[in-house]
């Protein structure tokens, strides 16, 4: 393995962990903001507000999402598992 072979294993597994986590982090970037705004308007400063509401987002998120994440996971254990058995 040469040094451009292994900067593109690195730069693919880079993207599938971005990929992966796209969703769930876009979710509880939109519900943050949704909840801010809304703190704002009503001047309710309540801490558990923001925490709960993400918490349950992210989690229906993150079952909704699990066969792409496991999809984009396991072409990067092929791709991973392939060069290891070419020798490279």
């Amino acid at each position: 393995m040469n040094q451009a072979d292994a900067l593109d294993l690195v730069r693919f597994a880079v993207w599938v962990v971005l990929t992966a986590s796209g969703p769930a982090v876009l979710a509880a970037m939109a519900v943050g903001v949704t909840i801010s705004l809304f703190q704002a308007l009503t001047q309710v400063q309540e801490m558990t507000l923001t925490f709960v509401p993400k918490i349950i987002i992210i989690l229906l998120v993150i079952i909704a999402a699990a066969p792409f994440m496991g999809a984009e996971i396991q072409k990067l254990g092929l791709i991973v598992f392939e060069r290891i058995e070419k020798g490279f």
